[in-house]
């Protein structure tokens, strides 16, 4: 099993969305590397859910249930989705700056790289953050 982070802002497709729709794809994504990281994605693969621009926090817990297929909003084929649903809110989100204080997660591409909408985090900072988020 391998972990994740997904970025959205919540005006857009909030976590509440996700959680009144079970389910959805992942869609809209137009960055090569955010992309690549979708199709990495395997059925079962944990995935924090970030609020971006607004909150700047984690929020819950998703999982992949179906992997990458084509992007059913554009007929453009180097663009791919997957499919995730929830599992369960963070009792506590975990604030952006909570994650920039800790020493051990400050290699996280949240951080590195926070332009980035989809991305890979370890085990060890999966867990920090579900720790964190109780």
């Amino acid at each position: 099993m391998r972990y994740w982070l997904v970025k959205s802002e919540p005006g857009t497709y909030s976590w509440d969305d996700l959680v009144k729709d079970g389910w959805t794809y992942w869609d809209g994504v137009r960055n090569y590397q955010a992309r690549n990281n979708l199709r990495e994605m395997k059925k079962g693969d944990r995935v924090l859910y970030y609020h971006s621009n607004i909150g700047l926090e984690v929020v819950g817990i998703a999982k992949v249930i179906k992997e990458h297929y084509q992007d059913p909003t554009t007929s453009d084929e180097r663009w791919v989705v997957v499919d995730i649903e929830a599992v369960g809110p963070l009792k506590t989100p975990v604030k952006l700056s909570d994650i920039k204080s800790d020493p051990r997660l400050k290699n996280m591409p949240l951080i590195k790289h926070s332009r980035l909408s989809v991305m890979p985090v370890t085990k060890k900072e999966f867990d920090l953050i579900l720790k964190k988020g109780k």
